[in-house]
């Protein structure tokens, strides 16, 4: 297979159940696993094409791999920060610096892989003026795990 060959094969999401996370928009979630008791969480996000998501930051050591399309960075305000293309992988450690995050003009689907927590939270949810309006947390993404029937996709 050729390089160009290989940028047109698709990930094939169709037998996923992508999950909507309460109201917010511009994604949906899966998750992969998840072990609380030494704070690991695997999950993929499907960025919605051309949106970006709220305003967040990593409170955990995260890595991602980027599965199809472009996962795009922004900053808090709404510049763009950075564009991971198909098949990049970054690691990352926990972080003060807010951030929204997107699909690019055909969306995105990103791997995440969570390791450790801030007192038990994953990320940060953020308003406009960078205060803490909400969290996620190692428990919160076991319990979306446990309605999944703990099966990857589900």
């Amino acid at each position: 297979m050729t390089q160009r060959q290989a940028a047109l094969v698709r990930f094939d999401d169709a037998s996923i159940n992508w999950r909507q996370l309460g109201e917010f928009e511009h994604f949906h979630y899966t998750i992969i696993d998840v072990d609380p008791d030494n704070e690991i969480a695997d999950f993929a996000l499907r960025f919605v094409p051309g949106e970006r998501i709220f305003l967040h930051r990593h409170r955990a050591h995260t890595n991602t791999t980027v599965v199809q399309g472009e996962h795009r960075i922004y900053e808090p305000a709404g510049d763009l920060r950075e564009v991971r293309p198909q098949g990049s992988y970054t690691s990352a450690p926990a972080a003060t610096d807010p951030h929204a995050e997107g699909g690019g003009a055909d969306g995105a689907i990103v791997v995440y892989q969570t390791r450790g927590s801030a007192d038990g939270v994953v990320f940060d949810v953020l308003d406009d003026a960078h205060n803490v309006v909400g969290t996620l947390g190692v428990g919160d993404l076991a319990q979306l795990f446990e309605l999944q029937g703990r099966r990857p996709g589900a």
